[in-house]
Order: structure tokens, then sequence, then C-alpha cells
């Protein structure tokens, strides 16, 4: 990408001097580091993952999965219960999301200036940076037409059962309908990081760095100096022995949901005992469908529709919402605990299958803490989530609705994917309760990380560490709570937000 410097191109130890450097380049870092470019403040931006553009997103999901995910798409709790699907490049997670987009529910910030006092997080603040990032990125509403067969099983099935369905906002511009989002858009369709808010940023003089793996953050008393890094070789994703060190009037986080706190942590920061706790990851389980007619759920927008009618179950429970992931082969292979024969069964009904996942949303229950970032001997960060017994309840509602949604929707045969998977006929769902649920008992997975780092008690409402007086965390681990819905267009909001308090900082 023109303007970008790759970790190839620095050979020997190198000092920069800025006035905010930013850890990352997502959802956070790259909203911010454009605003703050575009107000003259001279910004650099580190991103331990590659630099890629359209000419290298071949649709391979190997190829992609091993250059732009986290642990080559292999990151999970520390039980290995729970897969944890994140991004790894120029643009973060936003390179690789299904760019489904949400402003935050008005129940979540009313919970927010509730219970974490967070007074100043109102829709009428946040409203005009939500109105700025949709008109940027391109966020509208999918058209129901162009819905594909996999989303439309949620709109059908929904719609009879009379549940609150509807269709979803995307960040596209110019779709090719692919659906292979995933992987990288190929067609520059998806409005991503890359594509948008980085050559905003380089536009306005940033200096933006790819493969450039920040160790700590250098602080003194109230103040930090800066952060000191390492290239990495893209190939191997190992350092290269080159030494990367930014001075910086002010330093901002937005290294994500699990590297952020470990990036905290690392560098002698806790928050008083607070980084790492209170991490939140919408768990996520899925029943499959089979259908009579093609549903080729690889194909088409990835995610289009959602069902909210479960979001709010009430203050003695954990909601949760129900989407249909895209199936490519490969990631669709994920999902059963089948091997030989009944994967290749698995796999030779895949056109006609649809899958729906519901996302529980964790955190807003006063029993119910979320997991916790600590740091391996390596200093990679490592996330424990237990599945207390308020999530094994979602989980097991869950999979009953899911199967109801399938159902309603037409579905002739459905299936678990628990280890030793349960097949069923539609008028046999009701084996679903006496089925175990939690850890290890069927997959779950997840692609939205947040918290660690959460507004109210790790930062301020400005953002600043509570620690330190010119240190700031910008991405999704400032949550304080789960949100209910996708987090990338929260966190782009926030961010807006955050530009000028940082500017002021300078």
């Amino acid at each position: 990408m023109s303007g970008v410097v790759t970790g190839a191109s620095i050979t020997q130890d190198v000092t920069l001097v800025c006035d905010v450097v930013i850890v990352g380049s997502g959802a956070g870092g790259a909203v911010l580091a454009a605003g703050l470019a575009a107000r003259g403040v001279d910004v650099i931006v580190l991103e331990a993952g590659g630099a890629y553009t359209s000419a290298d997103f071949d649709l391979d999901e190997g190829k992609a999965y091993a250059a732009m995910y986290q642990d080559c798409g292999t990151q999970s709790t520390d039980d290995l219960s729970i897969a944890l699907l994140q991004g790894r490049s120029l643009g973060g997670s936003t390179t690789i999301n299904w760019t489904t987009c949400y402003r935050t529910p008005a129940r979540i910030l009313a919970h927010w200036q509730k219970t974490h006092g967070l007074d100043q997080l109102t829709a009428e603040v946040l409203n005009p940076h939500w109105d700025a990032v949709e008109e940027r990125l391109h966020i509208t509403e999918w058209p129901e037409a162009m819905v594909n067969a996999n989303n439309e099983t949620i709109l059908r099935g929904g719609r009879k059962l009379g549940w609150d369905v509807h269709t979803l906002k995307r960040n596209v511009n110019g779709c090719a309908n692919s659906g292979y989002c995933g992987v990288g858009c190929p067609v520059n369709g998806k409005q991503a990081m890359h594509r948008t808010y980085i050559p905003d940023a380089l536009a306005h003089g940033a200096g933006v760095y790819a493969d450039i793996s920040v160790e700590r953050i250098t602080w003194s008393g109230r103040r930090a100096t800066g952060v000191d890094a390492v290239v990495l070789d893209r190939a191997t994703n190992k350092p290269t022995g080159v030494k990367v060190r930014v001075d910086a009037k002010v330093v901002v986080s937005s290294a994500g949901a699990l590297h952020g706190p470990a990036l905290l942590l690392r560098s002698g920061l806790d928050g008083e005992g607070h980084v790492g706790k209170r991490t939140f990851i919408h768990p996520v389980c899925a029943v499959t469908g089979e259908y009579a007619h093609s549903i080729k759920p690889w194909s088409g927008a990835p995610q289009s529709a959602a069902c909210h009618e479960f979001v709010d179950r009430g203050p003695d429970k954990i909601g949760f919402f129900i989407e249909a992931p895209p199936m490519q082969p490969m990631l669709g292979a994920t999902g059963p605990k089948a091997f030989g024969t009944d994967m290749a069964m698995f796999m030779g009904q895949l056109e006609h299958a649809s899958t729906l996942i519901a996302l529980a949303v964790d955190g807003i229950h006063p029993e119910d803490p979320g997991g916790t970032v600590t740091l391996r001997p390596d200093g990679r960060p490592k996330l424990h989530y237990p599945t207390r017994p308020l999530l094994v309840e979602a989980l097991r509602e869950a999979h009953l609705r899911m199967a109801e949604l399938h159902v309603a929707a037409g579905a002739t045969r459905l299936t678990t994917l628990h280890a030793e998977p349960i097949a069923m006929m539609p008028d046999e769902i009701g084996r679903l309760a006496d089925l175990p649920y939690g850890a290890h008992e069927h997959t779950m997975f997840s692609a939205h990380l947040m918290g660690g780092c959460g507004l109210g008690t790790v930062i301020d409402q400005e953002h600043r560490y509570k620690g330190l007086d010119n240190v700031f965390v910008v991405d999704g681990s400032a949550l304080p709570t789960a949100l209910g819905v996708n987090p990338s267009q929260t966190i782009y909001g926030l961010a807006s937000r955050a530009v000028e308090s940082i500017s002021n900082a300078v």
C-alpha cells in the first residue's frame, strides 16, 4: 500500500519522534489516526500484522487465515474451549470481518450510565460521530432482495414465529456479493480501515508502519515517554532483531481486547488490578439446519439479517441474539466435531446447510464478570473465560430457539455441534433440553472481543489511563460490557469522539 512502511524496509535500529503514537490500526486506531492527522497532529501508527491490498485477496482461505488472523486462526481461550477469531493485519479485524454495523443500543448506553457512571456517553454525544462514520464508510441497510438464502432463513422463520427479525446495515460500497468478506475483499467493496481511514491518515501526513510489534510502553512518574518495538519478519512472524523506538508526547493503545491489556501488563501498568479483568466475547454456539433447497452458504453477503427477540431476557438471565455466519469450506469444516466419513458427509451436504449462531450478551448481569486476560510466560495474552451457570443456561436456551427458527423456516433435519453431534428431525427438538452445555461440550467461538480496559475502571470517560496523564486506550477493550450487537460501529464512534480529548493532550 502506497505510503505504508513495511518491516522489510527497516534493516537497522531506528528511533522515531512524533506527537502521538498509536499501537494498532483497526477500528479504533485507524479512525483516531485519521482524525488526529486531519487536525495537524503528528501521528505514527504501528501495526504488528502485514499490509495487504485487494491484489493479495485471492479467496484462498488457507492463505488468508495464516496471513491475516491472530495465531493463524487458531487463537482460543486458555482451556481451548472457545475459538477466538481476530484480525491481524493493517486494518485489524475490519479487514476480515463480515461488515455488520450497529450503533450502540440505547439500553446498553443506559446501563453504562447507571451501572458504570458513564454519564458522558449518551446518544446525543455519539450521534454526530456515528453520522460521520456512516457517511465515510457508506454504512447502509442491505436490501432485502439481496439477502442470501443462508440469512433468509432468519427472516422467513422469524416472521413465521412473530419474532423480532430485521435486515442489517453493512459498511460496503460496490459490493460484489461474493460472501468472502472473511478472507479480504478482492474488489474493494468492503469499506475497511485499510481502504478508508488509513488512507485518510496517510493523506494528512501520518506515518503508518506494518510488521512492527510493540513490546512495551515506557514511562516515568505520571507520564509515558513512548514505546519500544521490534520488527517482525512477515513470513515467519518472528523478530528480525531490528528494534524500533518511538518517542511520543502521547501513547495510545488500540491493540484490541486481548493484546491491548497484554501491552499494558507487559509495561507494568495493571490499573490497580483492573487491567485484563471484565473481558467479554459474546460467546457463540450454533445449530445447523439441512434444507431441501439449495442454500450455498458460502455465497452472498455473509451477514444480512438478525433476530433480536431474545437479546434481553430480563434481569435474571443472559440474553442472546441470532445471526447467520458464512460457511466457506474451511470455515465450515471447523464447526462440527467430526472426522473421516462423518466430516465427508457434513461437507457433502454443505450446499443445503444453513447454520445459525447465537451470541450471548455477557457482562450485563451483575454475576457475570466475563473473563480475564493475563500474560503467558512469553508475554503473549492468555484469556481465561469460564462458562458459568448463567451462561450455560443461555447456551441451552439458545440451542432450542435456533432449532425452532430452523423448523419454522422449513429445515428437514437439524444437527448440533456437540462433542457427540445430535441429529434431529423437526419434531425431535425437545431432545435438546437433555444435552450437556458449556466448555468442551460443543463448539463455541467468538469474533467479538471486548473489555479488559473498561471505561470507568481502567480508563476515564476521555479514554485516559487513570494512572498516567498521557496514555489512552481507544479500541474494543474500552467497552465496560458486551453490546448485544456487533461491535465495530461502537468502536468507530468512540474513536471519533476520542479525537478531541487526545488532541488536547498533545
